[in-house]
């Protein structure tokens, strides 16, 4: 069901208020933003009429909690780990990490089990996030542009730094260059435009899915409660897991990408 805010949110900013005071007491930088080299970035802090109405967005305080979830759940399910009995638990998560596995194996030839963990981290926050829609209390966190974005930049920055890890910066650099030097001047900066481009299109394929199917589920569970929302509730869970899938093989294609030195 939609709401405008999570029940966190009121719990989470009422505490803050407690403790800070007022959200318009809050730094000038937390509410306004700052300017990093020519581009003004907003501040973090909601504002309605130019004024702070609480210390933290709906969206900071959900993808917050789903990070919280997933701190406290993986560690205390590996202490019930047992190689020759598993419970229940342990069996999904190792459905889930071979399926990773695999992924990781199928595009990333060099070292690819190192990588492993970044792919899971991103799946799993994915997933989870999305899976929040369905708790009418609770908002999905990747339903938020924000959210989206900031996850597509950490997947931008981390491949770019493998390959230059990999390759050095020259040879990183070259590689954007195209097979012929004459033709490098045009195709280098078509090839860093594309490289840039894939994170503004995993932000917009994941929000707008979440986002939209968030939204449609919503207005049904509006009109009609019962029955007719339980299909779209299904393929909600698909398209979770789904768009978890896609955002989690394009990043390990683009890591495979990027240390190839014949890229």
């Amino acid at each position: 069901m939609h709401h405008e805010h999570s029940i966190l949110f009121g719990w989470v900013n009422a505490l803050l208020s407690a403790l800070l005071g007022s959200p318009e007491n809050a730094p000038a930088w937390w509410k306004d933003g700052i300017t990093v080299g020519g581009f003004h970035v907003a501040g973090v802090a909601p504002l309605e009429d130019g004024r702070p109405v609480a210390w933290l967005p709906d969206h900071l305080v959900m993808a917050l909690f789903v990070f919280v979830l997933i701190a406290v759940f993986f560690p205390l399910a590996s202490r019930s780990w047992r190689k020759g009995t598993p419970g229940p638990v342990q069996n999904v998560v190792e459905v889930f990490v071979d399926f990773l596995r695999g992924i990781v194996k199928e595009n990333i030839h060099h070292h690819g089990e190192r990588y492993l963990p970044i792919i899971g981290g991103f799946f799993f926050f994915i997933a989870i996030s999305n899976l929040m829609g369905f708790f009418y209390f609770l908002q999905p966190p990747t339903a938020n542009l924000n959210v989206t974005f900031a996850l597509s930049l950490s997947c931008l920055v981390f491949f770019n730094l493998a390959g230059i890890r990999a390759q050095g910066l020259r040879g990183y650099l070259k590689s954007f260059m195209g097979p012929s030097l004459a033709l490098a001047i045009l195709v280098f900066p078509i090839e860093i435009i594309g490289n840039l481009a894939r994170a503004l299109s995993l932000a917009m394929r994941l929000y707008g899915n979440i986002f939209g199917e968030h939204t449609a589920t919503g207005k049904f569970v509006e009109l009609i409660p019962i029955v007719v929302p339980w299909p779209m509730n299904a393929l909600g869970i698909f398209t979770a897991f789904l768009q978890a899938y896609v955002f989690t093989l394009l990043t390990s294609v683009y890591i495979g990408g990027a240390l190839e030195h014949e890229h």
